[in-house]
């Protein structure tokens, strides 16, 4: 396992080393004490997964508000989505900007997303598979977002607005300015 910080280093892409032979494959995708002695969490409460079944679908830009905030593990399982996280941190030098990186099924890359990010995705091909390990429980009561598309935030999002599939709530949500401080920065990933 090889981890990689991003151009918000406190979002780290993990680079996984599958053992090939005649049958086939064989991965880890998590051992505690590897991801440990890499700052990320270990004390998963929740493993979730999502199928987005046609390309152009969507899901953007959510997290939960404490206590019951959300470190994310995040792959693909099957076929390919452009992942997104954007920083919401009071006071975090990268406020307001973001890492978009595409992973699929068959590079073995995850993305570690640490609480204070808002997350999103969308798939770019039909039938996409996304698996998550998830550091508190799913608390809609304490769910919010910023606009997927929001204007400012300069997401190169693979597709317009009118195309776009997404679900009622996510066109709903303000805009990153009028978004009221949810999560402050504390000079670190949590």
């Amino acid at each position: 396992m090889r981890v990689e910080p991003t151009a918000i280093p406190d979002v780290k892409l993990i680079h996984l080393e599958p053992h090939a032979d005649p049958r086939g494959l064989f991965i880890e995708l998590f051992e505690a004490k590897r991801y440990a002695e890499h700052g990320i969490p270990t004390d998963w409460v929740l493993d979730a997964a999502s199928r987005q079944d046609k390309a152009g679908t969507v899901r953007a830009l959510h997290f939960q508000t404490p206590p019951f905030a959300q470190a994310k593990l995040v792959r693909v399982a099957r076929g390919q989505a452009l992942d997104v996280a954007l920083d919401i941190r009071a006071g975090s030098p990268w406020y307001g900007r973001h890492v978009a990186l595409e992973l699929a099924e068959d590079d073995w890359r995850m993305l570690y997303i640490p609480v204070g990010f808002a997350h999103g995705f969308c798939a770019l091909v039909d039938g996409t598979e996304m698996a998550y390990k998830l550091g508190a429980p799913y608390a809609p009561q304490h769910g919010g977002g910023v606009l997927w598309n929001d204007p400012d935030l300069g997401i190169a999002w693979p597709v317009d607005e009118a195309r776009a599939i997404l679900a009622p709530r996510d066109r709903t949500y303000p805009l990153l300015r009028d978004l009221a401080p949810v999560f402050t920065y504390l000079g670190g990933p949590r």
